[in-house]
């Protein structure tokens, strides 16, 4: 019998570049999951990507505008999930800062700075990953 918690994972890709992250239990993260497949348009912001979607969320009681290298979230304000990888341009330090709160979502697998290689405009998808 299966477990009746079942791993939410996903696999984004853009071009050459792809991570996998496991999307943590959050109301949020649901609504992504009965959304995908999910293709979009690469948007850059210093070090951070981030596209629209079509998921409709409120912002979370969690949500906050300080995240960490590697953070994958949803932006309610431009309905855009956002993978960071360094600092953006609303940051003081080397952390990624968003511009306003977002929905923590989860954490990339791997080296998160494999997305500095990815261009504003570059198709991305997100799918379910097995």
């Amino acid at each position: 019998m299966k477990d009746h918690k079942k791993t939410l994972r996903v696999l984004i890709q853009a071009g050459e570049v792809k991570s996998f992250t496991e999307l943590n239990t959050s109301p949020t993260a649901h609504l992504l999951w009965e959304a995908l497949p999910i293709t979009g348009s690469v948007q850059r912001w210093g070090e951070e990507v981030y596209f629209e979607t079509p998921v409709e969320a409120q912002i979370s009681p969690d949500a906050r505008d300080g995240v960490e290298v590697g953070e994958l979230a949803y932006w309610p304000s431009g309905r855009a999930l956002c993978l960071f990888f360094g600092p953006t341009p609303a940051s003081t330090d080397e952390k990624p800062k968003a511009a306003s709160p977002v929905n923590p979502l989860g954490r990339l697998e791997g080296d998160p700075r494999i997305w500095s290689r990815v261009p504003q405009g570059t198709r991305i998808t997100v799918t379910k990953a097995e």
